[in-house]
């Protein structure tokens, strides 16, 4: 899975059209292989990512879970603790 693409699902406050729109933009670069297409792609392209974030958007609005929302504050610090010790030198 492409590393950009950060879970979305169950969190407090619910993930923004921004976020779910940066995450299929970013999908949809790792399957075409490409960050920047052609202009002879470009309407494919920006037409994948608007209906991939289109989706994913009821994808997460479905989605049922019993576990607690997550605070995005303490998974960002989560991540930030994984870096610091991933990247030590």
């Amino acid at each position: 899975m492409c590393r950009n693409i950060r879970p979305l699902n169950n969190f407090e406050p619910p993930a923004t059209p921004d976020e779910v729109s940066a995450a299929a933009l970013q999908y949809v670069r790792k399957v075409s292989g490409t960050t920047k297409p052609s202009q002879a792609n470009q309407a494919v392209f920006d037409r994948a990512v608007a209906e991939i974030a289109h989706i994913t958007q009821h994808l997460l609005e479905d989605l049922v879970t019993t576990a607690p929302k997550k605070d995005r504050e303490i998974e960002a610090q989560k991540a930030k603790e994984r870096a610091a010790l991933r990247y030590a030198t």
